[in-house]
């Protein structure tokens, strides 16, 4: 009884393991096309090329900063005495900003003026001293003439009377010089009164009543404080070299601050540097950006409208302490720089162009996938893999625009055909001209798309 009930488990355990076996190979069989469903192909997603508005935008950041600001750092050294502003006080050109003390320097003025009226004084006597050698002179040379006096008396009369004359021309300059250290010194006295040199808003003060502060004259001197206007702003930013050679002046541009998360405004391109600023030098993170700044055209802080988009307008005159200003100075912000449109452009996903070595394809690598190190001769073209049906054909194509998302082509397609974007090994690596494909189509989302390039 025993054995038969081994015997019947033993057949029971065969059973299922053969059952197993069979599921196993049935499943291999159906993936491998054994029975009736054929080849299955690599699978792939897919999109459809479209025609749409590509724009290509390049992204910096930066900080607003004022057209126009001047430093004002006084011409001469002191101690401040008076203060009657204050940082973010609205001034008009002319308005007292400081006044340092003045004891020297009027000190200095009446010192000059003693030395001038000691010049004229000397000045007179020389004059006193010219004409009398100039008599004595004219009256030794009559005697000389007459053989009355000696040619020894005669000539010691004309040199005193050059002399004299000499002195005369020496005490005039010494005039002219005194007089001009009297300009001098009552010039250094005006500078002691530091007054707007234009209207604007006084947007830093570095110093406070009290404190002593060195003149321009020695070395940089004390930059005191900042008159900028802010109807008129601007932001520096940093453009990277691959990007800016895309940058034109008067190329339009969308700016946002970080202070005003919701609103947006419209700028222009005003200026590209030449030269340009390199950051960590001589390092593996070495970066090379360009100097690019953007003018704000409807600068709120003057309620000033950009007008045409494309248009650089000439602002009106800020409505200084009109009220508080919108854009500050130092406010960071990112600006997209739009510099290329192509309308109803042949776009696919920038994710289906690739790179095929044709060198490899015509050498008998089907796939033509881009490799490094073999030493062999390189033909990389840019390409798109077509699916037509259940295989794949690759299409050589050109390259214009790109945004964040499509990429247009000029040519090798004409638009409607479906292209293979993913996934991105086989789209780099595994496709092969005439590979037996199965696609998952995505709908493709036409309409204007905006890049975003770094």
């Amino acid at each position: 009884m025993a054995s038969s009930k081994s015997t019947s488990n033993r057949m029971l355990y065969a059973g299922g393991g053969l059952l197993l076996v069979l599921l196993v190979a049935g499943g291999l069989g159906w993936q491998l096309g054994w029975f009736g469903g054929g080849e299955r192909g690599l699978q792939v997603e897919s999109e459809r090329a479209e025609r749409r508005t590509i724009t290509e935008v390049v992204t910096a950041f930066g900080r607003a900063q004022p057209e126009v600001e001047v430093e004002i750092s006084p011409d001469v050294s002191g101690e401040i005495v008076e203060l009657p502003v204050k940082e973010g006080d609205v001034v008009q050109q002319g308005d007292l900003l400081a006044r340092l003390k003045a004891d020297d320097y009027r000190a200095a003025v009446e010192r000059a003026e003693a030395g001038v009226s000691e010049a004229k004084a000397t000045l007179a006597q020389r004059k006193a001293d010219s004409v009398q050698a100039r008599r004595t002179y004219d009256r030794q040379k009559k005697l000389y003439e007459k053989e009355v006096v000696s040619a020894s008396d005669f000539e010691d009369a004309k040199s005193t009377y050059e002399q004299a004359v000499a002195q005369l021309q020496a005490a005039r300059f010494r005039v002219e010089s005194a007089r001009a250290d009297l300009q001098d010194a009552r010039e250094q006295l005006q500078k002691t009164r530091i007054y707007a040199p234009m209207s604007g808003t006084l947007t830093r003060l570095e110093v406070e009543e009290g404190e002593r502060v060195v003149g321009t004259q020695q070395r940089a001197g004390t930059e005191m404080m900042r008159v900028s206007r802010l109807g008129q702003m601007e932001l520096e930013v940093d453009v990277n070299e691959s990007d800016v050679v895309n940058v034109a002046s008067r190329d339009s541009a969308t700016i946002e601050f970080d202070a005003h998360p919701d609103r947006s405004f419209q700028g222009a391109v005003t200026e590209i540097a030449n030269s340009a600023r390199i950051q960590n030098e001589g390092s593996q993170n070495e970066v090379t950006n360009f100097p690019v700044t953007i003018r704000v055209l409807d600068n709120p802080n003057t309620g000033l409208t950009s007008g045409d988009e494309g248009a650089i307008a000439r602002p009106e005159v800020p409505r200084e302490g009109a009220r508080s200003p919108v854009i500050r100075p130092g406010m960071s912000g990112a600006v997209d720089i739009y510099t290329e449109t192509a309308e109803e452009a042949v776009a696919v996903p920038i994710q289906a162009v690739t790179v095929r070595d044709f060198a490899k394809t015509r050498s008998g690598d089907a796939s033509g996938a881009a490799a490094q190190g073999d030493g062999a001769a390189e033909d990389l073209r840019r390409v798109v893999f077509v699916a037509e049906g259940d295989s794949a054909r690759m299409v050589e194509v050109n390259t214009g625009i790109a945004d964040d998302t499509y990429m247009e082509i000029t040519a090798g397609l004409e638009g409607g055909e479906t292209v293979i974007t993913g996934p991105y090994s086989a789209v780099s690596r595994e496709l092969e001209p005439g590979m037996k494909i199965q696609t998952g189509e995505q709908e493709g989302q036409s309409g204007e798309t905006i890049a975003m390039t770094q």
